[in-house]
């Protein structure tokens, strides 16, 4: 009897049904294509629709906990994830007032702690994060198409005098947020090149990867820049030689056709690249704020060197510690919105943030946390490269995507700090990240080929933590 009809008709039930853990973090990631509120740009607000969800995420990840009747987490994530409360208490506590604190420390754990972990918990598998990588894909050719369609028609935020600065949908108040998502799927395109076994992918991801050049430029984001260069060498470097060779060709081609080529603010991308190497000898305004800022967050922490001055107390004791250099604000207009003089509220740069508000307590288990998860996932990375692994092999793109997207964050976390509604996707990111990471040993066993009915029925009791099936079972 011929059983192949059902099946072709079963079949993508199967494997939504298998997808679904992750589909609320997809749709976490696929609301930040929705336009900001303006209310929600101004001064880092909150009140993004794809913040709130965030909460439902975590309850969700709660319910799933709840109904699989799985250790959430292994000891060693719940220690890297858990350690920032210590320095997020503590901060807290030493606030100004209760309410500054209280608010302070809901964002710190929303981002850094209770994101990702609900993440971490519905991440089941190497299938279930490439869907995730794929979102972010997804989300930053969105957002940089409509970049690239506002550096063309003049409809951006302002930059020299000019309406032609790539910002997406998070308006002028929040340049970063476009800069951000696109590199983010530039860096999760480049990792996905490399999965074995899967030209159709790697061939999509090669093409998506040169497509997001464009809005990367157009954005004029210097901290982007850096960030996704450095976070993109290290993705080469642990594909391999050569196939980062051909990767990286096939990235410079597609970058000269699409911007040398097209001549999108070439002149502009030219002076903006410069000023890079200019930031010493002769610095614009908004790089003398930034050092002000830096060297007024290194103030802060000399008079409370342990706990800070507090959450969100940067504002309060910016104007006693800077110096005079500091300007009163920065300029914001375009993008559908009026000039408007906006307040410097943060140093740009999150390791002096965290050091001016949470001390040194707060920097040892925050940024240590990140770099233990960095290595965690290195080392995630070293077991799949191991020869006489093949199962492992086939998830070399989720061990550059992780690796790399981490990279990115750190690096970037030197130019940039969070606030915007964009922070929601770096505690999404940092999930994914955690994941890859912090899984259990055991899981790097288990089976990758899901293209067959077979191979399928094999691998699908981990998610639901029965016994496991010999491969080949029926």
């Amino acid at each position: 009897m011929d059983h192949a009809p059902t099946y072709a008709r079963a079949q993508p039930l199967g494997v939504l049904g298998q997808l679904s853990p992750v589909l609320p973090v997809v749709l976490l990631v696929a609301l930040l294509a929705l336009p900001v509120p303006a209310e929600a740009g101004e001064g880092g607000g909150t009140g993004s629709p794809a913040d709130a969800f965030s909460a439902l995420v975590v309850g969700l990840a709660l319910l799933h906990v709840v109904r699989t009747a799985r250790r959430p987490l292994t000891r060693r994530a719940a220690v890297i994830l858990g350690l920032p409360v210590l320095g997020i208490t503590a901060a807290a506590c030493a606030s100004a007032s209760a309410a500054t604190g209280l608010a302070g420390a809901a964002r710190y754990l929303q981002v850094f702690v209770l994101v990702p972990a609900a993440v971490l918990v519905l991440i089941r598998d190497a299938r279930q994060f490439r869907v995730l990588a794929w979102a972010f894909v997804g989300l930053a050719l969105f957002q940089g198409a409509l970049g690239v369609h506002q550096n063309l028609t003049g409809t951006g935020a302002s930059y020299m005098g000019e309406d032609i600065r790539a910002v997406g949908t998070f308006g002028p108040t929040d340049v970063m947020g476009m800069a951000t998502v696109v590199s983010y799927g530039f860096v999760a395109a480049l990792a996905l090149a490399f999965r074995p076994d899967a030209p159709r992918q790697r061939a999509a991801a090669l093409t998506c990867a040169g497509l997001l050049t464009v809005p990367l430029a157009l954005s004029f984001s210097r901290g982007a820049w850096i960030a996704t260069a450095v976070a993109c060498g290290v993705v080469l470097l642990l594909a391999g030689v050569r196939r980062a060779l051909r990767a990286a060709l096939a990235a410079t081609a597609a970058a000269v056709v699409l911007v040398a080529g097209l001549g999108m603010g070439s002149q502009l991308l030219q002076e903006r690249l410069s000023s890079i190497t200019q930031v010493t000898d002769a610095p614009d305004q908004s790089v003398t704020d930034r050092y002000a800022m830096w060297a007024a967050s290194v103030d802060m922490w000399r008079d409370r060197p342990v706990t800070g001055v507090g959450l969100k107390g940067f504002p309060e004791h910016r104007d006693s510690h800077a110096s005079l250099a500091l300007s009163s604000g920065s300029d914001t207009a375009g993008a559908g919105a009026e000039f408007r003089r906006q307040p410097l509220l943060s140093p740009h740069n999150m390791y002096l943030l965290i050091l001016s508000e949470q001390g040194l307590l707060g920097l040892l288990t925050l940024a240590g946390g990140w770099l233990a998860l960095l290595v965690c996932a290195v080392r995630g990375w070293a077991r799949v490269r191991r020869p006489g692994r093949p199962s492992g092999a086939g998830e070399l793109d989720c061990a550059l995507a992780a690796c790399g997207l981490l990279v990115w964050q750190l690096v970037d976390f030197m130019y940039a700090d969070i606030g915007g509604p964009s922070t929601v996707l770096t505690a999404v990111a940092l999930g994914g990240c955690a994941w890859w990471g912090l899984r259990p040993r055991d899981s790097y066993e288990e089976c990758e080929t899901y293209e067959t009915h077979a191979a399928y029925e094999a691998c699908e009791t981990y998610d639901v933590g029965s016994p496991n099936v010999t491969a080949g079972a029926r």
